[in-house]
């Protein structure tokens, strides 16, 4: 089994940063991709950025020369950078991945709990 476990999400002033990181756990073979999605009430959960193995990443428009995702291989760790924060930003963040487990031929998609992001003066 594979788990997410997301962290550094809370309250930030408008313009500010919060760093996010997402920790993947279990039998992991291999981990294709990596990145984050955001859910805000009232709101479809939409994409933040994604870092596929052995490709750029991409981002939304929104996110575009504020957020930077970086992945740490070793750790199987995935950061999110988020700087110039506003209001808009607040949402829950949700780590995602889609990884190959040791014994398996096949990927599967998972999920974090979410970490919740406010962005309020």
């Amino acid at each position: 089994q594979v788990q997410l476990v997301e962290s550094g999400g809370g309250l930030a002033q408008p313009g500010g940063s919060l760093r996010l990181s997402c920790v993947a756990s279990g039998s992991i073979f291999r981990i294709n991709a990596m990145g984050w999605y955001r859910q805000a009430p009232g709101k479809q959960r939409e994409l933040v950025a994604m870092l596929v193995s052995g490709d750029s990443p991409n981002y939304a428009d929104s996110m575009k020369g504020r957020f930077t995702i970086s992945r740490d291989n070793a750790k199987n760790t995935v950061y999110l950078q988020m700087n110039s924060l506003n209001a808009e930003d607040t949402a829950v963040y949700y780590c995602y991945a889609v990884i190959g487990l040791v014994g398996s031929h096949t990927s599967g998609h998972y999920w974090g709990q979410g970490t919740q992001v406010t962005v309020s003066s």
